[in-house]
């Protein structure tokens, strides 16, 4: 009998290619930053962990400051990968409100947090790094806020979620801050159970 299976694809298509090797400099910018810190890390070290040439990065990304930018949306686009299928199964869970803020912190916090911090402080000083930070900062707190909308808190009048979610992101990011500083974490699970408990008074 004629085998007229076809043939496996052994060759990787250039987009293929391409994208493997940014996700390479992404994850390798984001290790250096919470290595070594922004102003430790240079592009020559993201390119040696990587494990690819300095014109290989300049080919994706024209400046340092651009590669940091994408690196952050990156890590962003792949923590809400890892909980979207938490937060589409709370669509009809009655204890809602208080689990989309945990996936919040979650999301927010940790690796994240330590990898913005780095480049938000460095920015304050950096035209070139703020320039390139405002835009994707601003496009992914847009399209995680509609991810929420669509999914977690679609019941929830926009008005009051947006609300609910800016609160939330401002509370995390302190908490996350309070976190790298060494803060009391019983104090930080105290807050963020008493906000959960306003939040799902206030919305029912």
């Amino acid at each position: 009998m004629t085998n007229t299976a076809a043939p496996s694809r052994t060759h990787r298509t250039q987009a293929e290619r391409s994208e493997q090797t940014r996700a390479a400099l992404f994850e390798a910018t984001v290790d250096c930053l919470l290595d070594l810190g922004y102003a430790g890390t240079s592009v020559n070290e993201i390119c040696k962990r990587a494990g690819l040439s300095r014109g290989a990065q300049q080919h994706h990304f024209a400046s340092k400051a651009e590669l940091m930018a994408h690196a952050l949306e990156y890590l962003v686009r792949k923590l809400r990968d890892q909980v979207q299928d938490a937060v589409d199964k709370l669509a009809d869970d009655p204890d809602r409100v208080a689990k989309g803020i945990d996936l919040l912190w979650q999301s927010f916090s940790g690796t994240l947090s330590t990898a913005a911090m780095e480049l938000w402080v460095a920015a304050r000083t950096d035209p070139e790094l703020r320039g390139a930070l405002l835009p994707v900062d601003r496009a992914l707190g847009r399209a995680t806020l509609e991810f929420y909308r669509a999914t977690a808190w679609k019941d929830v009048p926009p008005a009051r979620l947006e609300k609910l979610y800016w609160l939330t992101l401002n509370l995390t990011r302190g908490l996350a801050m309070d976190a790298m500083i060494g803060g009391d974490p019983l104090r930080r699970g105290q807050i963020l159970d008493e906000w959960k408990r306003i939040a799902t008074e206030l919305l029912g």
